[in-house]
């Protein structure tokens, strides 16, 4: 029983929550403003993806990585079975969307959701402790991304599933990712992190609009020949196993730019800025609630005989 206390406490994180015992706060009418409140739901859902556990974490991280796939399926499919003419370009890139709404509608985890909701809580608490956590989430959600994508991409090249025109096609979109260089990799990273940060930070308020948000910005990521670590590797993999390229390609110019451009779009740029906006509001409210606390204890004193 002592083992699974202490255990518990290694995962906790850092908070006011946790060290004083208050429940989270999440509504508007608790809050100085609704961008507040917006970040608290985040910060809330980022401590609990902190806190799970490890095993959990990874298979569900794996689950990800195989329903994104369905992403440079159903891009494949369209480009395969459409004429080849300016509109094609445009149509085919919805496909681009559907693996992003399986897996942020099946609530599993993918490497770039976790670059905001996962950072906030350790914005509003920097401790040794929460970056651990952190990184191990981080660690734990990219290896299963990877290894999901990896297999879907192995599937789609050893079973005959498809035609060869569909196979081609699938050939023909891996190979442009490629045609980037590093930087070009790092800077299309950086604004897919940005703008899946952005969808992250809408879906709290989007109620029944939370499917077209969904499209809409991972359409703007399709369409805009941006460069997603995940999605990625499930076409730059899919040319690893077909021979196309060399298997460190993959890590060189892919991997490590790309996921330098996530995390610094989706981290360092939304999440600082978004996280900064809403930090004075709540300090302020917390010096308004303290002062109105103190206020409140001097008149029972003085009320005293």
């Amino acid at each position: 029983m002592d083992e699974e206390k202490q255990h518990s406490d290694i995962k906790d994180v850092d908070s006011d929550e946790h060290s004083q015992g208050k429940k989270i706060e999440t509504g508007e009418d608790n809050l100085p403003s609704k961008a507040a409140a917006v970040h608290e739901v985040i910060r809330m859902e980022g401590e609990k993806e902190l806190e799970r556990d490890g095993q959990a974490l990874l298979w569900s991280a794996i689950a990800a990585g195989l329903s994104i796939s369905a992403s440079l399926m159903a891009k494949g499919i369209l480009h395969a079975r459409l004429p080849d003419s300016p509109e094609r370009f445009f149509i085919e890139n919805i496909g681009y969307t559907v693996g992003f709404i399986i897996v942020i509608m099946a609530r599993q985890q993918l490497f770039t959701e976790n670059t905001v909701t996962a950072v906030l809580p350790v914005m509003q608490k920097l401790t040794g402790k929460n970056v651990l956590l952190l990184l191990r989430l981080w660690g734990i959600v990219l290896a299963g991304n990877v290894i999901g994508g990896g297999l879907a991409a192995l599937v789609f090249h050893l079973v005959p599933f498809f035609d060869s025109a569909t196979d081609q096609a699938f050939r023909t979109i891996s190979l442009e990712i490629m045609e980037k260089d590093p930087e070009g990799m790092f800077v299309g990273g950086m604004v897919s992190g940005w703008l899946i940060a952005t969808m992250v930070w809408m879906i709290p308020s989007a109620g029944a609009a939370k499917l077209w948000v969904i499209m809409l910005m991972t359409y703007m990521v399709a369409i805009g020949d941006l460069t997603h670590i995940v999605v990625g590797s499930v076409e730059v993999l899919y040319l690893v196993f077909s021979g196309a390229i060399p298997w460190y390609e993959f890590i060189w110019p892919f991997a490590l730019p790309t996921l330098a451009g996530n995390i610094f779009g989706g981290t360092f740029i939304f999440a600082l800025i978004s996280h900064a906006q809403i930090r004075n509001d709540m300090s302020n409210q917390k010096k308004a609630k303290a002062k109105k606390e103190e206020m409140e204890a001097a008149k029972k004193e003085a009320a005293k005989p």
